[in-house]
């Protein structure tokens, strides 16, 4: 699947502090909340999304480019899947709005980054919003009990940030073979959970 030359556009917060904010902004933040509502479309379906914060505090996700699997599909592995990646209660047949993706999409970023809180706790401090990213794209694709038990969260854990991230590059196969955009993606997954160590 080709891939758009141009990056994804992320749009800054709107003085979301004096407004209640989305359940995802309250959860990791406004700057955590946006690169993950662009960075997940791109890598789960390889669509270009635009992501505000409104003045009132909702995240929205507008689609720029790219295809958008609003009808029900296996994947490579046959687990039937709709809109960003999302598998939870999807059937044969089913199809989506485009309103009912990113509603998924929000539940979805939500369900994957509060059981990564709860067991490395420190991915919620300050100054670790690179190393969340990172790790909730990940969970998203190998799911939260993989992610809680790998190397990386046992890293993660004992205070070894680099080490941790090092670990992300393990996760690159499926039904037990290498997968070359699994790779890609643990690897592009790395370089940001690198940034700022």
């Amino acid at each position: 699947m080709a891939k758009s030359p141009h990056p994804p556009r992320i749009q800054p917060a709107q003085s979301p502090s004096r407004v209640p904010k989305s359940p995802l902004v309250a959860l990791v933040g406004a700057s955590a909340a946006l690169a993950l509502a662009v960075m997940i479309p791109k890598d789960e379906s390889g669509r270009e999304v635009e992501a505000t914060l409104t003045e009132q505090g909702e995240l929205q996700v507008r689609h720029v480019s790219g295809p958008q699997y609003r009808r029900a599909y296996a994947d490579i592995v046959g687990v039937w899947t709709i809109c960003d990646g999302d598998t939870k209660g999807v059937r044969p047949g089913m199809v989506e709005t485009e309103a009912g993706c990113q509603a998924r999409l929000e539940r979805q970023l939500i369900a994957h980054a509060k059981p990564l809180l709860a067991c490395v706790p420190a991915l919620g401090h300050p100054g670790r919003e690179n190393q969340l990213v990172a790790s909730v794209s990940m969970a998203y694709n190998i799911g939260t009990t993989g992610f809680c038990r790998s190397t990386a969260a046992r890293r993660f854990n004992a205070g070894n940030w680099r080490g941790g991230c090092d670990a992300f590059l393990m996760w690159n196969k499926a039904g037990g073979r290498v997968v070359r955009g699994l790779t890609l993606r643990r690897e592009r997954e790395r370089a940001l959970c690198l940034k700022g160590l």
